[in-house]
């Protein structure tokens, strides 16, 4: 055996430390977080161009749906039929379609708020247009992502027939999480099933009885911070002991709440702060959730 395969020999029996690969894995983590990051802010210099485009449409279509009701029987009959809260505000579904082309399916559902009573000039317009403009913008940039990807796809060698095998599909969607006489809370999601880089999710808590959008200040006080991020902590500490996996601080994991914490209102009225994947745990953990309850 030669000199240099001996040194060879010796460099490749050289034994990796387990401490070496969960660093590895850590920085990849770190990389990914960055990344989505990075991703947000431009989607967020994206948006505000969309809503100021937007606005003016918006108002138009306000008019359009009205319209509807007065013009279909079977429209306005099945909005009369949706669940009022509390007297005041009820959710619609204000559009809806699904379209399939070269093989990327297309399913949306935009919600909208109406206001019933009418004598207090309480109005959700302003609401309306920002979650139009969500959703088409969101609709259609995840189009755009799926016809470049199949564009790639097919020009590395791929087939119409594998590409359908893809099954791509882009859904927008929401969910109400409460609605009673104080507050209306909704989640409005974007998934694309061939990546989850582009997922996003938004929500959207109202009170009812003022028309305006509601804070964790508003609903836990003012000491509201220390007492999330308390309560956090305890059940962090908690979860792990159960077998959950967070970061740590020095990995980018959990140091504190911020003002632009996402949050949905529950059942019982309490807020449910909710980090997103790669926050504040591994990937495989999907979103993580915490109920806060009052002092």
């Amino acid at each position: 055996m030669s000199r240099l395969e001996k040194m060879k020999e010796n460099y490749n029996q050289i034994p990796i430390p387990k401490e070496l690969n969960v660093r590895i894995q850590q920085e990849i983590q770190k990389s990914q977080r960055q990344w989505e990051e990075k991703r947000k802010a431009i989607q967020r210099q994206r948006f505000q161009k969309v809503i100021r485009r937007v606005e003016a449409t918006a108002a138009a279509a306000c008019i359009l749906f009205t319209a509807a009701l007065n013009i279909s029987p079977v429209f306005a009959k099945e909005a009369a039929q949706l669940p009022v809260i509390g007297g005041l505000a009820r959710v619609l579904t204000f559009r809806s379609y699904e379209t399939e082309k070269n093989d990327i399916a297309v399913s949306v559902e935009i919600p909208t708020i109406e206001m019933i009573a009418a004598d207090t000039k309480i109005t959700a317009d302003n609401i309306n247009q920002e979650i139009l403009a969500l959703c088409s913008q969101y609709a259609d940039d995840a189009v755009l992502r799926a016809e470049e990807y199949r564009t790639a796809f097919l020009g590395t060698g791929g087939t119409p027939e594998e590409w359908a095998q893809h099954n791509i599909k882009i859904t927008v969607n929401y969910e109400i999480k409460q609605q009673n006489s104080d507050y209306l809370s909704v989640v409005i999601r974007g998934t694309e099933s061939w990546t989850n880089a582009y997922s996003e999710t938004n929500y959207y808590n109202l009170d009812v009885n003022t028309g305006e959008l509601v804070t964790l200040k508003d609903i836990l006080g003012s000491d509201y911070m220390e007492l999330a991020n308390a309560q956090i902590r305890k059940q962090i500490t908690e979860r792990q002991k159960a077998g959950e996996l967070f970061f740590t601080a020095e990995e980018g994991g959990f140091t504190g709440i911020s003002e632009n914490t996402k949050f949905y209102i529950n059942e019982t009225n309490r807020p449910v702060i909710v980090f997103e994947r790669y926050e504040i745990a591994p990937g495989s953990s999907g979103d993580i959730e915490f109920e806060i309850g009052g002092n």
